[in-house]
């Protein structure tokens, strides 16, 4: 497959560019010499400036549910383009898509949109800082809660596949407060709230972590963890920016049967552009500037194209729940595919899904948390990325990231990737 304009342009964008991309995941670098360009993009498929085709289960990181240039979302976009583009001051729309999302999540009384799931966690935490009156902060090795400098501490998504848990330019004052913890291990929690008793703001979790793969959590450990903050009078703040409305409609809290106090969203509820949101009960709401003292503000926050492409989205679910079954039935047809290639083959690596993510380990064994991910064979993952390319088939560029379906991949697709799965796992073993 040639891929010649691509490694052009690439050189070009390092010049001007860090990396040459503007989020590091996208420049291959676990996987491959360059990443591809995208000219466009339309149904499940990505065309890069070479001309190449990709079935894709990127879905630009989960957002795409409906998959690209879905013909209901693109007369949503114009529509709302041809009222303006932002205003500054408030919309209808940002009220409409507000009690959208307070509708699906019962812990979320009220909520208020930001930019990004990273500005979400962010302004949650300060939230329940302020709410609370307390410094520290639990998080857990591999859960990624964006790039603020407070969470970046084990984290997973990018900094997990360079090796690089934490990042430079972090002051070691600005971590002091955060504790972490084992994912799937309740007693790594007790332990460290024992040890700091009284001091404890709030727990944010990834219920279903998906950026050091996806990693289901075990039996009863998010209700454990969920009483186990009531006991203790610690907030719970549930991390649904890839999970939220993609899951299920009510996400992790309604598949795993949890109320948190506070949620944290992106992705789906912009249908495709930068957003984010966080919610919680009216008490910790209420301490929110202007209400409160707590600050956070934005000048496109509740931005009137992400409302109406956010809103359109969650409409679209909530009116057909059976997307969210048809979703999954894609995802189990993989998983099944997959598993039996392996048993085919001889090969014993480890296979995970939740609903309709899912996620491919080059590692033996139980996938539980943080340590479990690192067993991966990231060389290997990129022998298998490489071939599938090859195949014209896109797979995230890391080992520790997950796979999105969307609506638009058809059976015949998912068949083609089974295949094709077998033959480059034949292709990479010698078999």
């Amino acid at each position: 497959m040639n891929r010649d304009k691509s490694n052009a342009l690439y050189e070009k964008a390092k010049n001007y560019i860090p990396g040459g991309v503007n989020s590091p995941v996208r420049a291959f670098g676990s996987v491959d010499k360059a990443p591809i360009f995208v000219d466009r993009a339309d149904g499940a498929y990505i065309y890069d400036i070479d001309g190449n085709k990709y079935l894709d289960y990127i879905s630009s990181w989960g957002p795409l549910i409906f998959g690209h240039n879905d013909p209901e979302m693109i007369e949503t976009f114009k529509s709302s383009l041809e009222k303006g583009i932002t205003y500054g001051v408030p919309s209808y729309i940002e009220v409409d898509m507000a009690q959208e999302i307070v509708k699906a999540y019962p812990a979320c009384e009220m909520v208020r949109m930001v930019n990004s799931g990273t500005e979400a966690t962010m302004s949650a935490i300060r939230t329940a800082r302020g709410y609370t009156r307390k410094d520290k902060l639990i998080k857990f090795e591999g859960c990624y809660h964006g790039h603020s400098d407070c969470l970046l501490v084990k984290s997973g998504s990018g900094t997990l596949t360079f090796n690089a848990p934490t990042s430079l330019g972090v002051p070691e004052d600005v971590i002091k407060d955060t504790i972490v913890c084992t994912f799937n291990d309740i007693e790594s929690v007790k332990s460290a709230i024992n040890q700091n008793k009284d001091q404890i703001a709030a727990i944010i979790i990834e219920g279903v972590p998906g950026n050091m793969g996806v990693v289901p959590p075990c039996p009863d450990f998010l209700k454990q963890l969920r009483k186990l903050t009531k006991d203790e009078g610690i907030l719970l703040i549930l991390d649904e920016v890839i999970t939220g409305f993609r899951i299920a409609y009510g996400g992790v809290s309604e598949v795993y049967g949890i109320e948190p106090d506070m949620v944290c969203f992106g992705k789906i509820i912009g249908g495709g552009l930068p957003v984010g949101a966080y919610g919680g009960k009216r008490e910790i709401m209420q301490v929110v500037s202007p209400l409160g003292g707590v600050y956070q503000a934005g000048t496109l926050s509740g931005n009137p194209l992400a409302m109406h492409m956010g809103l359109k989205t969650l409409q679209r679910l909530r009116e057909n729940p059976s997307i969210y079954s048809d979703l999954e039935a894609k995802a189990i047809k993989l998983e099944q595919g997959f598993k039996k290639n392996l048993s085919d083959l001889g090969l014993n690596y480890t296979i995970t899904r939740v609903k309709s993510m899912i996620s491919f380990f080059f590692a033996e064994g139980e996938i539980a948390n943080y340590q479990d991910v690192q067993k991966s064979d990231t060389d290997k993952y990129g022998e298998f990325f490489r071939f599938m390319l090859n195949k014209g088939i896109l797979l995230p560029p890391a080992q520790f990231e997950g796979l999105f379906v969307n609506t638009a991949i058809t059976d015949e697709e998912l068949e083609y990737t089974i295949m094709c799965h077998k033959e480059a796992l034949r292709a990479i073993h010698n078999i």
